[in-house]
């Protein structure tokens, strides 16, 4: 499972049914399953792909304790408690990673139960995924070429003005007495239609100039409080609304200060300030390996790629993605050691 990469992991206590006792551990969430590691003999208590999953609900065990049941195909129930840093955050991180996979194989699996997936199938698919990155990188480009475009007008527009100061200066600089001195007067300058980013993503793009909408679960000042909403990259900004599409917050691209990949799937986008806080967004979101290569596009002197990130994009110089290979889809090599990394990660918070 090439996407199978270490989303998130939070520590909790598990139910045992049989032994009718709770057991402390480590809930791993990766991108298609979930599993659950005790803290005290390692040992993999539960461990299913979310594509099992029919129902998450938020319950209450012996009417007290606050915790998830995740119930899978074959009815057997799942309770997890005592979840940190609250039980709204892994809910809603594990939903939306849940749904969102129920959406994208909602398709695919018609068409794997009518025939088994062939070799021009996996090419065909392959093809669609690289035509799209290269659709988005081409517009992108499109728009930064609209900006250089409006640059050269404003620097025409520049000299114009710097050659009748400089013909005032002269003017300035002349004797009054001097004969063949001659008097200019400042004419208006010439009226040119202004051109600005908007005006031309709007051609390129619609009118709001969208690049990608993409859904995402969103926290702000601290990740114990956290909402479903949406992440919008337009060419002139990001835009973060919540669920209800109501705007939270919009960054122009000259307010974007930094964005940092923590993960293939949680970004985190920030504007400083001097002498008030900052502005800071942490996103999670199954669609980021969409979004990531965009936003280095967009922003490629502002994003950084963290520790966990940069093993995941070094695998863009590959032959896999010379030969149109996602650059966010990892290698076996590569997951091996994602979930290496997941466990020690859990080992280290234990």
């Amino acid at each position: 499972m090439s996407r199978d990469i270490c989303v998130h992991t939070w520590p909790c206590s598990y139910y045992l049914e049989l032994e009718k006792q709770w057991v402390p551990g480590k809930l791993s969430l990766t991108s298609l399953s979930l599993k659950f590691m005790t803290d005290k003999t390692r040992e993999i208590l539960v461990n299913f792909p979310l594509s099992s999953i029919i129902e998450i609900k938020k319950e209450a065990s012996h009417f007290i304790f606050s915790s998830i049941t995740i119930l899978e195909k074959d009815h057997n129930k799942h309770w997890f408690s005592s979840l940190q840093p609250s039980r709204n955050v892994v809910f809603s991180i594990i939903e939306h990673f849940w749904r969102e996979l129920l959406l994208s194989q909602s398709g695919a699996a018609v068409e794997e139960s009518s025939s088994p997936m062939t070799k021009g199938k996996e090419l065909t698919g392959l093809m669609a995924c690289t035509q799209k990155r290269l659709e988005d990188t081409a517009r992108v480009l499109h728009h930064q070429g609209e900006q250089l475009d409006s640059i050269s007008r404003g620097l025409d527009k520049m000299e114009s003005d710097l050659d009748v100061a400089d013909r005032l200066l002269t003017e300035l600089e002349s004797p009054s007495w001097w004969p063949f001195s001659f008097k200019l007067w400042k004419m208006p300058s010439e009226t040119k239609p202004k051109w600005d980013a908007s005006m031309a993503s709007s051609k390129a793009f619609g009118k709001e100039g969208i690049v990608i909408k993409i859904p995402a679960v969103i926290s702000q000042k601290t990740e114990s409080h956290v909402k479903p909403g949406r992440l919008t990259i337009l060419v002139s900004g990001l835009e973060i609304h919540n669920s209800d599409s109501l705007l939270m917050h919009r960054f122009e691209r000259e307010e974007v200060d930094d964005i940092k990949v923590h993960t293939p799937y949680e970004i985190s986008i920030r504007q400083r300030f001097i002498g008030k806080p900052d502005i800071a967004y942490r996103l999670i979101s199954a669609k980021m390996p969409e979004v990531i290569p965009i936003l280095e596009m967009q922003f490629s002197k502002k994003i950084e790629f963290l520790e966990d990130a940069l093993m995941l994009r070094s695998t863009r110089t590959s032959p896999l993605a010379e030969k149109g290979y996602s650059v966010w889809h990892a290698d076996p090599e590569e997951t091996k050691r994602s979930r290496v990394g997941c466990r020690n990660r859990a080992g280290e918070t234990g």
